[in-house]
C-alpha cells in the first residue's frame, strides 16, 4: 500500500537516489534547478510516497516570487521511481502537495512541465504569459495553478528564488569527516 507523508531528514539519499533515476544527470541542468539550488524547500511541502518504507515517489514545493512583490510556489521535481509508474503515485502526490499548498495559504504554484498531464491538476499556461525563467525554458511548459483566485492577475517579470536558504556544512567538521572517511564525494552540479 503507497503511503503519502512528509519528508523527513532521513529520506534524503533514498530520494536523491529516486531523482537520479528518474531524471539522471540532466536534472542538475534544468532552469527550474537555478531557482532550488542552495535553498530549502517551503516549510511543510515536501512529501515522500512510501511503499512498505521504502521511498518510491518525491515531491517539493519551493518559494519563489513571480515577478516583483508576488509570492508564489515552484512545484518540482515531482518523481516516481520507474518500477512503481503508472499506477497513480504521481497524481496522488500532487494532489496532496496542491491541498497541503492550499491549506497553508499559498495564492499560485508553478511549474515547468508537460501541459496535458499537468492540466488535470488545474494547471494552464493561461496567467504565465509574462513570466520568465532565469534560463532556458520552453514557453508554453511554463504553467500555473491558482490555489486562490486572482492570486496572478497582472503576474509579470522574471521568477526568482525566495526561499529560505540552505545551510552550509561547517569546513572544520567537513574536513573531520573526511579524515575519518565519513565523507561521500559530492553530488555533480552543472556550472
Amino acid at each position: 500500500m503507497i503511503a503519502i507523508r512528509q519528508e523527513r531528514h532521513a529520506d534524503h539519499d533514498a530520494r536523491e537516489a529516486l531523482l537520479d533515476r528518474a531524471y539522471g544527470d540532466v536534472r542538475f541542468t534544468k532552469t527550474s534547478q537555478r531557482l532550488r539550488e542552495d535553498r530549502l524547500p517551503s516549510t511543510g511541502l515536501s512529501f515522500v510516497a512510501t511503499e512498505k518504507g521504502r521511498v518510491v515517489g518525491s515531491v517539493r514545493l519551493w518559494d519563489v516570487s513571480a515577478g516583483p512583490s508576488r509570492p508564489a510556489l515552484l512545484l518540482g521535481p515531482l518523481a516516481v521511481s520507474p518500477e512503481h509508474q503508472c499506477k497513480g503515485i504521481g497524481g496522488k502526490l500532487m494532489k496532496h502537495a496542491i491541498a497541503a499548498a492550499r491549506m497553508r495559504g499559498h495564492g499560485s504554484i508553478l511549474l515547468v512541465g508537460d501541459a496535458p498531464y499537468y492540466g488535470r491538476f488545474g494547471f494552464s499556461a493561461e496567467k504565465t504569459g509574462l513570466l520568465w525563467m532565469p534560463g532556458p525554458y520552453q514557453q508554453d511548459r511554463l504553467l500555473a495553478l491558482e490555489l486562490r483566485a486572482g492570486a496572478l492577475d497582472g503576474a509579470r517579470g522574471m521568477i526568482g528564488a525566495t526561499g529560505r536558504l540552505a545551510p552550509k556544512p561547517e569546513l572544520g567538521a567537513l574536513v573531520a569527516a573526511a579524515s575519518n572517511g565519513a565523507v561521500k564525494s559530492p553530488t555533480p552540479r552543472a556550472a
